[in-house]
């Protein structure tokens, strides 16, 4: 009965995806911009969040060039982590990778 009724409250569950934007810095050239999305099934809270915070606590996000991390359900942030000058190199010109 259990089974039953997961796999109809399934489809109506939000989806989760931690996003990681990754900024690369090479003076006098435009700031590199790479994309990187980890999806999850529906309703996959706990996992999704598991996710995030080990890419947070990671050492090498932290030492990494300046990268920042989303949290998002149904596409809208919930929960977001910066490392590094990020609100500065987003008012400089951005060429978008992957």
């Amino acid at each position: 009965m259990k089974t039953l009724l997961r796999k109809v409250i399934k489809p109506f569950l939000p989806k989760y995806e931690v996003v990681c934007h990754t900024y690369h810095v090479i003076p006098g050239l435009p700031v590199n911009k790479n994309q990187s999305t980890h999806s999850f099934e529906k309703g996959a809270e706990a996992k999704a969040r598991e996710f995030y915070s080990k890419v947070i606590a990671s050492d090498i996000t932290r030492t990494m060039a300046p990268v920042e991390v989303h949290l998002k359900r149904r596409g809208k942030t919930i929960e977001r982590a910066e490392f590094g000058p990020v609100k500065d190199l987003q008012k400089f010109n951005i060429v978008y990778k992957g």
